[in-house]
């Protein structure tokens, strides 16, 4: 049987969190100083160009193995990430053409 609000629930001898005491404890699992992640960072100045949209992910799949950045947030920034890709994509495929040279590819426009 599980119960709520005792700060765990047990079932065969394992004892899992409950949501409240997660939510207490945060992202880290506990009380423990965690140093800032390093996809923080890279946010903060923008992503603009692919090289920066690699080196943001890069830096999430690093901060998610060192346990700086919970799996949750790693799943929602992963999944906006892709519909950034995609407006890129529509942009690439449907936009107006400027000239026959080689369009760039740019997260933002007008950067």
């Amino acid at each position: 049987m599980v119960k709520r609000g005792t700060g765990t629930r047990t079932g065969e001898g394992t004892q899992i969190p409950d949501k409240d005491e997660e939510q207490r404890q945060g992202n880290t699992g506990g009380d423990q100083a965690s140093p800032p992640a390093a996809t923080l960072a890279i946010a903060r100045k923008g992503v603009t160009t692919g090289e920066d949209f690699a080196r943001l992910m890069s830096a999430l799949m690093s901060d998610v193995i060192e346990g700086t950045i919970s799996p949750g947030v790693a799943n929602a920034a992963c999944n906006a990430g892709g519909k950034l890709l995609k407006v890129v994509e529509m942009q690439y495929r449907y936009g107006q053409q400027q000239s026959k040279e080689e369009r760039p590819f740019v997260l933002i426009a007008g950067r």
